[in-house]
């Protein structure tokens, strides 16, 4: 297992320590290509897999915030998908793409404040009341009075927030709830070892093609489909880093697990070691870094998750919780679980990021959910696979 994988994955709240193989534990998978074949790491647009986007504007007290959204569909109940900390709306891409092709729904992926379009008067405010407030008046803004059934939908970060939104009545014609591999117990006990992980990742990309294949071949996204659409929302481009005070970590390529000896030469100086001097002139090649530092968001991690089990399992409505691995579960969802207080499945062979990972699996079971309490209608010839547990 790599250096990575043992640290936690971008926006991996809650992150897991390193564990025994299984589930998310595993590393992920090599992405070599036969000769003369290379991978595509190039951007692709948000429209490919969204019907439409709109920027929300939100009147409040102090002025106005405007949160971005991307929709599709146009009959059945709103599936509003919260992403992970330092994600966007755009990681639900691939899974937006593939649930509207199963089931009668509408979607609407929402950027947090903070991250990927949105833009705030206080973008540094990512208290769980605050964000979940910024929930509820999106949804009132959007539909006012005649607001449709919404199922709420997060993961990581987002899965907390869908919570405390939900925990809230911010949602009144709230219909079901799913988290996506979040857990208190898990969380609590990994933030300790967040910033180390955030200190490891690079600080800045040279392309966005660049920071795609980072993503993928560091198991960040294991999926490329969905890392070439959600990494835009990730990272931004960068004035500051051709700068002289800019950052000095700078990503030129990604390091093959099984890495080949040192070359010397001509001057007898190793390649690493050219490499390593020739970094000043690479800096003036970086312009992207991340759109949210995470590090700084450091004092609000405790209040996403302490108490998110029981706040999850008291919510009235039918419950959805996937997971990267079985063993996520802590005491009082375990004692939930065997009390039928929710639905669970997991899907193995995914990192923290299940839903760009697997989105087909996170679509499917969804969709089954959604069909099993009569929420929604199949559509296309979709049938559903019940799990077994």
């Amino acid at each position: 297992m790599s250096a990575l994988e043992k640290q936690l994955q971008l926006g991996r709240l809650p992150p897991r320590p390193p564990g025994p193989a299984g589930g998310s534990g595993q590393a992920p998978p090599k992405m070599r290509m036969g000769p003369g074949r290379k991978r595509d790491y190039s951007p692709v647009s948000w429209n490919q897999y969204f019907e439409s986007m709109e920027d929300v504007v939100v009147d409040t007290d102090s002025g106005k915030d405007t949160f971005r959204v991307y929709k599709s569909g146009s009959e059945g109940p709103v599936l509003l998908l919260l992403h992970g900390g330092g994600h966007s709306a755009l990681s639900w891409a691939v899974f937006t793409a593939t649930i509207v092709n199963r089931i009668q729904c509408r979607i609407v992926a929402l950027d947090l404040r903070g991250h990927g379009e949105t833009k705030v008067r206080n973008p540094e405010d990512l208290s769980a009341e605050t964000m979940s407030k910024d929930v509820g008046n999106v949804v009132e803004v959007m539909y006012g009075d005649l607001c449709p059934p919404i199922m709420l939908i997060g993961h990581s970060m987002g899965g907390a927030i869908a919570v405390h939104t939900a925990a809230s009545n911010l949602v009144p014609s709230l219909l079901g709830l799913c988290m996506i591999d979040v857990v208190e117990g898990t969380a609590m006990d990994a933030l300790n070892s967040m910033q180390n992980f955030l200190r490891s990742r690079p600080k800045t990309f040279k392309s966005l093609e660049n920071a795609i294949e980072w993503s993928v071949k560091s198991g960040q996204i294991r999926n490329l489909e969905s890392a070439r659409v959600s990494m835009f929302g990730q990272v931004k481009e960068c004035e500051e880093a051709t700068s002289p005070g800019g950052p000095k970590a700078i990503v030129e390529g990604i390091i093959e697990e099984e890495e080949e000896e040192e070359e010397e030469s001509e001057n007898g100086e190793s390649l690493n070691k050219k490499k390593k001097d020739d970094d000043v002139e690479t800096k003036k090649e970086a312009t992207y870094t991340w759109r949210i530092e995470l590090s700084k968001t450091e004092r609000y991690w405790d209040g996403w998750f302490r108490g998110l089990s029981n706040l999850f399992l008291n919510c009235p409505v039918p419950k959805l919780l996937l997971l990267a691995g079985v063993d996520r579960l802590d005491k009082d969802l375990t004692i939930g679980q065997m009390q039928g207080k929710f639905q669970i499945q997991v899907l193995p062979q995914c990192g923290h990021a299940v839903h760009e990972d697997a989105p087909e699996k996170v679509a499917e079971a969804v969709a089954t959910f959604l069909i099993r309490h009569r929420f929604a209608e199949p559509i296309g010839g979709f049938q559903c696979v019940f799990p077994a547990c």
